[in-house]
Parts: structure tokens; sequence; C-alpha cells
């Protein structure tokens, strides 16, 4: 091998003992490897290679011996610590030279700090080799040996904490509000930081192979990027607060971040009403008093209005359907509410079952000879053969599918379901549920007749099955479930003065083709009964008194008064304007039971009928919606036959648990209005207290924080 042009140490400082243990010893550990900066490109791009580095530095040192080459080449290709992208890199720095002690002896690395970056001077006299000290720190003083396998766990849990940071109520994460750039080089970190201490890696404990690998994955340059991955790690480790910086400052924000200028835009747009537009923002923010408020010099654009209504939390989609709330507050539902149907639920609520909010029942008090009640729901609802979803995944490119007019086939069912025992079947399939092709060339209309029979079957099926139980039967307030005996007091079509042919009409025709009539039956006053029809022996004896006498035997006087008002329209609170208003007002003219609730009674079980537009008392009408969910996935069919087999299959895949939750909701509700609560208020009042039964007692306090 020839001998080096470049100047030698002296053998008698340096031994061969001493050359060949700096060569055997872990060069890395042993030096700063910040020291080798000089061979890195001083752009220090991040997709730099091995190779082009060695390029260089062969390049740099022409002269140097084919073994200082050989040596040169292993200490790049054995660690990238070699490449710094420190800022200081155009200081002088040290650097470790090859040189040759003796043709026999293995060359040994000297130290010289003559030589700036980036010319290669030879320094003037030979430097002898000393011992070196601890490695010299990096700028934020963290070392370049690879950190504590403890350290680098306990940091990569509050890593994934930052990254991750979990949701104050709830399972899940929120949003760590991280810009992309810092988000990515953070989790570049968690990988690093995962594959070092996980025993399971086939990166456990090599940390720069760690890193290397992380670089890869992420694609960004394995030697550059990873060194910088393993100095963002490091100094995390050392201090939590130490995270990578925007690569390009700061960000600028937009004018909606203003919280007052946000408020301002959301007011107005709340008093333009439900449909507002992208223009209405652009068009207020054209106004030259919000310009001047807001130091704007100019307006926005619709595109950015739209991007404002987005961040103000508006979504373009359909508009979503509440309660109804068409008559819910007037003063007669509210009263019928208030007064009777609440007043007699809260008389069952002491003897019903409770249940938790995911369905479950609630450990019942041992209460001696007293009978549970079960509140059986009734209604109807109306199934269509093509009802299927109106939203799905559809490919980009698929066209338009030809599809079914109209809604098809139509099947109504009317069934009773229960928070106790879901739907009301027996052991053998047995129930009280009715399906019915309405139409008028199909099964026709389920009439009151049709209400009374299946009620009958429901009571003889539930004092077999739950024997028990004492039962309640909930009704909607439709006119099909109030209607009254055909011979029922009413005053709707009475005439004023007797009338010798006056009477009930029937839907039978007697033998001229005309509908027969039938007598009215009478009423009570004063706990006494009163024929409406004069007795035998008067001069008008099976006459129909009339309203003016009905009145006159009551002590009412009808002197001066009409038979109605035009149209029956009486003024707003009127009671006394008219005799058919006085009569009509009458306490055996209101109170008339209804068939449905005469027949109930025969069977020794209690009806209760729901208040006009209160569908979210009734949980059954949830039932019907998650029914029809389960209906519009099945594949869709024009055949009646498929019509009522999913129709059926939909209905039965309710869970219990599911209606129990129903009825909660709607135990809510009730519960809302017996504390006073009007339809607005208690809808409100349902969703945020939506796993109680009944409402907390600081429901006051928190709707008046709420604003509400």
């Amino acid at each position: 091998m020839p001998t080096s042009k470049w100047p030698c140490a002296d053998q008698n400082d340096i031994s061969d003992q001493s050359a060949h243990q700096d060569l055997n010893n872990d060069t890395f550990d042993a030096f700063d490897t910040s020291d080798m900066s000089m061979f890195s490109s001083a752009s220090d791009s991040e997709n730099e290679s091995s190779s082009d580095s060695e390029d260089e530095a062969n390049g740099m040192l022409p002269d140097l011996t084919e073994c200082a080459e050989s040596i040169y080449s292993s200490l790049l290709d054995n660690d990238s610590e070699l490449f710094s992208d420190e800022e200081d890199t155009k200081s002088e720095l040290d650097i470790f030279v090859p040189i040759q002690l003796d043709p026999s002896s293995p060359p040994v690395l000297v130290v010289s700090t003559e030589i700036p970056i980036p010319t290669i001077n030879c320094p003037a006299e030979p430097t002898p080799v000393t011992s070196q000290p601890d490695p010299a720190p990096l700028a934020d003083g963290m070392h370049k040996k690879a950190p504590n396998l403890d350290e680098a766990k306990a940091a990569l849990i509050d890593l994934t904490k930052m990254l991750f940071p979990q949701r104050k109520t709830g399972p899940g994460y929120k949003d760590p509000n991280l810009n992309p750039f810092v988000r990515e080089r953070m989790q570049g970190m968690a990988g690093l930081l995962s594959m070092y201490t996980n025993s399971k890696s086939t990166m456990y404990g090599k940390w720069i192979a760690a890193s290397q690998e992380v670089a890869i994955m992420q694609r960004r340059g394995e030697t550059a990027y990873a060194r910088r991955l393993r100095t963002w790690a490091c100094r995390f480790i050392k201090d939590r607060t130490k995270v990578p910086a925007n690569p390009y400052g700061k960000w600028n924000k937009s004018q909606i971040e203003d919280e007052d200028l946000s408020q301002d835009i959301l007011q107005h747009l709340q008093s333009l009403g439900p449909n507002i537009r992208a223009l209405d923002i652009v068009n207020y923010l054209n106004y030259p008093d919000v310009r001047k408020k807001y130091r704007m010099k100019k307006g926005i654009s619709e595109q950015t209005a739209r991007k404002w209504l987005q961040r103000m939390g508006f979504r373009w989609t359909l508009d979503p359907k509440g309660q109804y709330v068409d008559g819910h507050e007037r003063p007669d539902v509210v009263d019928y509410r208030q007064k009777v149907y609440i007043s007699r639920m809260l008389l069952a609520d002491p003897r019903l079952r409770t249940y938790s909010k995911m369905g479950e029942e609630n450990t019942p008090e041992e209460r001696d000879g007293v009978r549970r009640v079960v509140i059986w729901y009734h209604d109807e609802s109306v199934f269509y053969a093509h009802d299927r979803r109106k939203k799905s995944w559809v490919h980009k490119d698929a066209g338009a599918a030809p599809y079914k007019k109209g809604e098809g086939h139509s099947l109504m069912v009317a069934d009773f379901v229960s928070a106790d025992y879901g739907w009301l079947r027996g052991p053998d399939g047995r129930s009280a549920r009715r399906l019915f092709r309405p139409g008028k060339k199909r099964d026709g209309w389920f009439t009151n007749e049709d209400i009374l029979e299946q009620i009958k079957d429901a009571i003889a099926l539930v004092k077999e099955l739950y024997p028990h139980d004492d039962h309640i039967f909930v009704y909607d307030n439709a006119t099909t479930h109030l209607k009254r005996p055909v011979d029922a007091p009413s005053a709707r079509n009475m005439p004023k003065n007797p009338n010798e042919t006056w009477g009930v009409e029937i839907n039978e025709l007697d033998a001229n083709g005309k509908k027969k009539k039938i007598r009215m039956a009478g009423g009570m006053f004063d706990g006494k009964p009163q024929s409406f029809y004069f007795p035998e022996g008067h001069s008008k004896a099976g006459w129909f008194k009339g309203m003016a006498t009905i009145l006159e035997e009551r002590g009412i006087s009808t002197k001066g008064l009409n038979a109605q008002c035009k149209d029956f329209k009486c003024k707003e609170g009127a009671s006394d304007c008219c005799c058919r208003r006085i009569l009509y007002n009458q306490a055996d003219f209101v109170n008339v039971k209804s068939t449905l609730e005469i027949t109930c009674e025969a069977e020794g079980t209690a009806v209760v009928f729901l208040p006009k537009f209160h569908c979210e008392l009734n949980p059954i009408e949830q039932c019907w919606g998650y029914a029809k969910r389960i209906y519009r996935m099945y594949e869709p069919s024009s055949q009646e036959a498929d019509l009522e087999r999913n129709v059926i299959s939909s209905l039965a895949s309710i869970p219990l648990s599911s209606i129990r939750r129903f009825a909660n909701r709607s135990r809510r509700f009730m519960d809302a209005y017996n504390k006073g609560l009007d339809g607005k208020q208690a809808a409100w009042a349902s969703r945020k207290y939506r796993g109680h039964r009944v409402l907390p007692a600081s429901l006051m306090d928190d709707m008046e924080k709420a604003k509400i």
C-alpha cells in the first residue's frame, strides 16, 4: 500500500494498539457526529442519499490513499448520522481525517480544527490524537445517543394523547386542531417511538434503523428526514412542550374566526327566517357601517360566504322534521292534555314498571297486594311496496336507473305495543294485529266496527297471557276511535222547535230507499234522566221536543235566541249566544262516552285517549319509524305477498330494549308537560336528558342557562 501524502502522527505518540482500538470502537458513540457535517450537502435536502454524499466527499479528498478512501466509504455506509441538518454547517468544525501511520498498520482518525467549510486545507502541523470528551450537546441540549426505552415509552403515551385527545363525554376522539405539517411530523415521531419501544417490532431498540423505516413509510428522505425525526423525538422526550414547528410560519386566520363578526352574521341570518342564502352574508357585509366596524376594505364572494356558513355550523341539506306543531298549543288541546290525559296517566304511574336507558328493568320495590299496570299503546301505520331508501352509495359514473311509478300497493298495520312485553303476542303466535289493504276496490276502510272487534280480541288476549297485571289501552284522538253511539245526545242537527219526524239518520235504507231514522237517546240533568221526546198522553206525543223546550225544562230561558249563530261560528268565548251553543256545552252532551270506552268498561279494562297533535306521547310512533327503516332495506318488489312478508319481518326486528327506550322518551315528554313546559321546551328537555325517564329537579335552572 503506498504511503499517504497527508502528514502523519508520530508513532511515538500513537501506538498501533490505540489505532486498532479507535477503529474497532463504535465511532458514532465516541464522537459527536455533527462534526462530520462538512461531508453533507449544504442544501441539506431531505432526499439526499449516502452515495451522493460519498461522491462529494471523495471529490474533496482526492489525495487519500486507497485505504483511507475505503475507511471513509465504510463510515458513510454504516451510519447516516454523518449528515447533519444543523444550521451552523458554515462554521469551522472539527473533522476526522483518516491518515496512515505505517504501511503495516491500519489507518487511524486524527482531528483537525483548522479546516473551514467547504474548502479542505491540510493542517500545517500534524495534530496529535487526544482522548475525546463526552459528546457535545446539540443546539437543543440533547445528545445524539438513543434515548432510554422507559423514557421513550412515556413520551409515546403523551404524544398519542396529543394526537388523539379523548372526548369529555362518550367514546371516540376529538380534533386536535393541528395543522397538516405539524400533525405529519408528530405522527412520524409517534411511529419512531412505537417501533423503537415495541418488543414485537423488528426495529425494537434500534434507534437509527427505526427512524429510517418511518421516514421511508412517510415517503421522505431516509437520511436527513430520519435524522430530524430523531432530533424532534429527543427534544420531546426532554420537554413535552417541544413539538415540531410549522415550517411555513404562521397560518392566516379567516375573518369569520372573529367571534363578534360571527355572532353579528348569525343574528342577521336568524332575522331573515328559515330560508337563508349565502348571498345574504355577501349583502350584509356590503353595508358601510358593518365594514367600518370590522375594518373591512372590501366584501366577500358568494363562494367565501358558503365556506363561512359551513364554519358557522350550517349545512346544505334537507330541513330536519320535528314533532308536529299544528294546534299543539291550542288552548283546548293544552287543557285536555293537562287536566285529562296527564292526570289519568299519573294515577297509574306508581304501579308502572320502570326501565333504564339501556332498556333494562329497574329492580321493582316489593309491595304486597299491588298489581302492576301495563299500558298498551295502539296505532295504525301504512307501508308501501315502492317505499325504499332515497339515499345510497352510487358510483360517480352510474347513470339514471328506471324506477316504479307511484307508491305501489299499500298495507295498513294496526297493533298494540307495551314497554313491558313488546308487541301483543301469544307464545303460539296469536295476536290482535290487523293487516288491512285499504282502498275502494280492496278491503275498504278501517272503521269503528273494526276497532271494536280488534279491542275485544286484545282484551281477551291480555287477560289470558298476563292475568296478574291490570291493563290500560291508549288510543290517539282520531274520529274513528272517538265515535259515539249513533243515538248519543248531540246538538249538531237538532231543530229549535218541536218536530214530528226528526230523528237520527243511520246508514240503513227504508222501503222508500231513504236513510232510516231512529230516536235519540235521552240526556241527564240534575242526576235525573231527561227524554227528548214528548211522552204518551201529550198532545204531541212522540214528537221531538226541540232545543228550546229541552233548555226550558232545564231552567234556561231561550227568549230572543236564535237556533244557532251564522254557520255556527259563535263569537270567541261566547257560551249563551244561541240555543245550539248552550246545549252544546251541557255536561251530558259533552261527556258522552265513545263506543270504544263503553266496550272497554264492559270488559273491565280502561281506555285513555291521547291529546290531539301529540304523537310524541305515543312510543309506537317510533316503533313504526324503526320498522320502516328496516323495511326500506329489503329488496324492492311490487308483489303484495312480498309486501306483507317484509312488513311482518321488519316489525319483528324491533328489539324490546328499543321499545322500552321509546317508552322512556314518551314518559319524559309527559313529565315535561306536567312541569308546565310547552312543546318546544319539552322537545329540548327530552333531547338533553335522553338518558332519563323523568326530568331532573334542575330542569328550570338548566333551561334558564340555555335561554330556552
